[in-house]
């Protein structure tokens, strides 16, 4: 097995069968999530059954609230766009489920249908979007939280829903409207790694907390845009056999959409994660104990 930094975010893994994965090679898999918050293994033939083993050995599976499940595997969330559909699912900067009290650890992303060309998914680092920070501004945000929220996204009365409702590609809007929208710290103190990430996006992020909207766009947008500025993007070229296993606590993902008129279907898992702890400056040389690969 061979694991390669890329540039910007990420380790690219060849060389081996996610179904069949040695101790040492759950190991170095785990190492390499924690510390690079992307893993975009190469070459897999794997099952849905296999996509969920896998899945597995990193923690409980979250079964989605919104998205069309996969009719025989109902924690296998369908993300796919038809020929004659026009928006897709994930189409600008985000990660996934901020805007739940305990948010997952990850998605693991598995190609089934990919379009002739275009389609790619792009990261940057949360970490590196953190890093980049002047000191000033990293000391004021470490001290601020921030509150997120579903239902402008996933709501009844998000437009964004009503379009994804009327060809059944998502579903329930009622439960996007019963979630008490949480509040979580801007700077995280990664679960893995014990470095700090910046946890806030533009998806799902309303405001900072005691805070008003209008009071928290202008830094809310100076963020956005300085994480994606100050770094390199990493731009996934998708090809049959890919998977993308992502840290939702450490990076924000852009699903491109520029192959209308052609069908891409992908199969997403997602795993839970544990409650999210402020990063406060001061050293932490134990992250924070989780199952991983092969325990």
């Amino acid at each position: 097995m061979k694991i390669t930094e890329l540039e910007g975010v990420g380790a690219e893994v060849t060389g081996v069968d996610l179904r069949q994965l040695t101790t040492s090679q759950g190991a170095a898999l785990e190492s390499a999530f924690a510390e690079q918050g992307l893993l975009i293994i190469r070459d897999q033939t794997l099952s849905e059954r296999d996509h969920l083993a896998f899945a597995a050995r990193w923690g409980s599976i979250n079964t989605n609230r919104f998205f069309k499940a996969h009719p025989d595997f109902a924690e296998i969330a369908l993300v796919g766009k038809e020929p004659d559909q026009v928006v897709n699912i994930g189409g600008d900067w985000h990660t996934d489920h901020s805007y739940d009290e305990i948010p997952a650890l990850g998605s693991i992303l598995v190609a089934k249908e990919l379009p002739d060309v275009g389609g790619e998914t792009w990261f940057v680092s949360m970490y590196r979007a953190f890093e980049g920070l002047s000191d000033g501004l990293k000391k004021l945000l470490v001290g601020l939280s921030a509150v997120h929220s579903a239902k402008h996204v996933f709501g009844g009365s998000a437009p964004y829903m009503q379009e994804m409702q009327k060809v059944a590609r998502l579903g329930r809007p009622e439960l996007a409207d019963a979630l008490s929208d949480p509040v979580h710290p801007v700077v995280v103190r990664h679960p893995l790694s014990g470095r700090p990430a910046l946890y806030v996006n533009p998806a799902f992020t309303l405001r900072f907390d005691g805070w008003t909207e209008a009071e928290s766009k202008p830094l809310l947008d100076y963020l956005y845009e300085a994480a994606v500025a100050q770094q390199k993007v990493y731009r996934l070229v998708w090809h049959p056999g890919t998977i993308a296993f992502w840290d939702n606590r450490a990076t924000w993902h852009f699903a491109q959409n520029d192959y209308h008129g052609q069908r891409r279907m992908m199969h997403r898992v997602t795993v839970e994660g544990v409650p999210l702890e402020p990063f406060t400056g001061r050293p932490h040389k134990t992250p924070v104990n989780h199952r991983g690969p092969g325990d």
